[in-house]
């Protein structure tokens, strides 16, 4: 670990609205606080909460950046990736059955195993999964982990530049393919990195920066260049194939069908939020500063309706965007409703 790990990284409280609050008996229990930036193809700003400059890691919310060498390389073309697999490379998947069979199918064809993962193992959040791995009395490998298809993605390009086994090192071929690729879609140096939970780097940046890249996917199309076929190509697959990247019950899956075609979202642990939307050629970005997920789940479906990418009226804009608190017996409890002032 270098000193770069933590340089340029400052207080992200700095200029932080509130978000989301949590309201329980006609009281206001909780609050999240956080920012937001809408960022257009030439890179400006439309509109911002909080404060857009604010450093932060991206986490997974930018598998699609880390995608692109695999892609622009000739990688996945070379090795007959279909578009669900170049969805996979992009997701944080549940682990189930669906995800860790191709992740095997993958990996065999190959000729690569589970050994030549580095991402660790991690126990699956798809529950039908999870029950059959104790049944049978078996433990999670790195095939379950989310990130098994980022790391398929990464263990493809790096067959493609023949390079060394530890492809998760910040200096190897694959991750420095990777630094470029991100400091050219976001338009700015790193500023910093950190070491993944799928123990990868993940670079650090402003969040104007990281939906200036966002934007860049949404404005991309194939046939204008290798960037833009890129880009376009790795948007499609997402939004193709919203099962792969995320899983059943899953904001980014149930959100992508519901807007069928109009946005490619992606979730990054502790609540960092991205959007793409090629219709209107935006990049959307928020982070919440206590990590809480709810309120990134949340304030991403509403600046999602606001922006025309999803019907107010539909189904997952309430589940998402005003979920209901119940009680264990099902009892209405409370609410999750968004700050008054975000996204209006």
């Amino acid at each position: 670990m270098t000193d770069e790990t933590t340089a340029g990284i400052g207080p992200q409280d700095t200029g932080a609205v509130p978000v989301a609050e949590l309201w329980r008996g006609g009281i206001c229990e909780s609050l999240h606080a956080g920012h937001a930036v809408v960022v257009d193809g030439s890179g400006q700003i439309v509109e911002a909460w909080g404060n857009p400059q604010a450093v932060i890691y991206p986490r997974s919310s930018c598998k699609m950046i880390q995608a692109l060498p695999l892609v622009e390389s000739g990688a996945a073309d070379a090795a007959g990736l279909t578009p669900a697999q170049l969805a996979l490379s992009c997701a944080s998947h549940n682990g189930a059955a669906i995800h860790s069979d191709a992740v095997t199918h993958w990996l065999s064809d190959l000729g690569l195993g589970e050994a030549d993962l580095r991402c660790g193992p991690q126990e699956p959040s798809d529950i039908p999964a999870r029950d059959a791995l104790i049944r049978a009395g078996e433990t999670p490998c790195q095939i379950h982990n989310n990130c098994s298809g980022k790391h398929s993605g990464f263990l493809t390009l790096n067959r493609h530049l023949n390079a060394g086994a530890e492809y998760t090192e910040v200096d190897h071929p694959v991750q420095v393919a990777v630094r470029a690729a991100f400091e050219e879609v976001t338009g700015e140096a790193v500023r910093g990195w950190g070491v993944d939970g799928c123990s990868a780097p993940n670079f650090a940046t402003s969040l104007q920066g990281l939906a200036r890249a966002m934007a860049a996917f949404a404005v991309a199309r194939e046939g204008r260049g290798l960037r833009d076929s890129a880009q376009a190509r790795l948007v499609q697959a997402m939004m193709a194939h919203p099962e792969m990247v995320a899983g059943e019950t899953r904001a980014c899956t149930e959100l992508m069908r519901a807007m069928e075609g109009r946005a490619a979202v992606k979730t990054g642990a502790e609540a960092v939020f991205v959007a793409i939307l090629p219709e209107k050629g935006l990049g959307i970005v928020l982070k919440v500063l206590d990590g809480g997920t709810r309120a990134s789940e949340a304030a991403i479906t509403q600046l999602l309706v606001k922006y025309g990418a999803l019907e107010a009226g539909h189904p997952m804009a309430k589940k998402w965007g005003n979920p209901e608190i119940r009680s264990r017996r099902g009892i209405h409890a409370g609410e999750l409703r968004i700050a008054p002032g975000f996204g209006a």
